[in-house]
């Protein structure tokens, strides 16, 4: 499973600096001499600083915020504020040995979050021919269920929901749940659990 970030990292705080301010420059639609002469620059610094070449003192960056009308932290931000992203391949998601595996169900977790104190794990759920009812999970948190392929019937505490591909499920996870009859075998469904960070 890899986990690259959402876009390309900078190894350097002058190269997340050097972007930021071109961006927020031709968000503007601002030419590179205008907003030089607006921050009392040379134009060859401005060059330099948003190519990545220098490292702008903070006075410097002073006056490109005012020039920019933006606070000094916004050139921080894509270097402090990156997000996670989880990437798996088709076919290439992990196997966790979770309860309903003793069942005969397949779990392959798609991607988790490395930083969020909110728990989010997203599984594909496959059950053979010979897989065994399991309607007695109970976990904190929510869940999500959306059919792909075969059929199952679904418990959520008292009532039963005949899922087929297309159907969606969404639930207060501390109820007893779990397919408990099948239709169509073999069946999968994605199964998206959502679960707070601890109080």
């Amino acid at each position: 499973m890899q986990t690259p970030e959402t876009t390309p990292p900078a190894d350097r705080l002058e190269d997340a600096i050097g972007r930021k301010v071109r961006a927020l420059r031709q968000g503007l639609d601002v030419t590179l001499s205008d907003l030089a002469r607006s921050a009392g620059l040379s134009v060859g610094m401005l060059s330099k600083i948003e190519n990545g070449q220098t490292s702008p003192s903070l006075t410097t960056l002073q006056a490109l915020a005012a020039a920019l009308n933006v606070p000094i932290s916004m050139f921080f931000q894509d270097f402090e504020d990156r997000r996670d992203c989880s990437y798996v391949p088709a076919g290439q998601g992990v196997r966790i040995d979770r309860r309903g595996t003793r069942a005969g169900h397949v779990y392959e977790l798609l991607g988790h979050s490395l930083r969020s104190a909110t728990k989010i794990e997203p599984f594909l759920i496959t059950i053979d021919e010979g897989g065994a009812a399991h309607d007695t999970f109970q976990h904190p948190g929510h869940e999500f269920i959306y059919m792909l392929e075969g059929s199952v019937t679904y418990r959520h505490g008292d009532r039963h929901y005949d899922l087929a591909p297309g159907d969606a499920l969404f639930f207060d996870a501390l109820a007893p749940h779990g397919p408990e009859g099948f239709a169509d075998l073999p069946a999968k469904y994605l199964s998206i659990i959502v679960t707070p960070p601890p109080e």
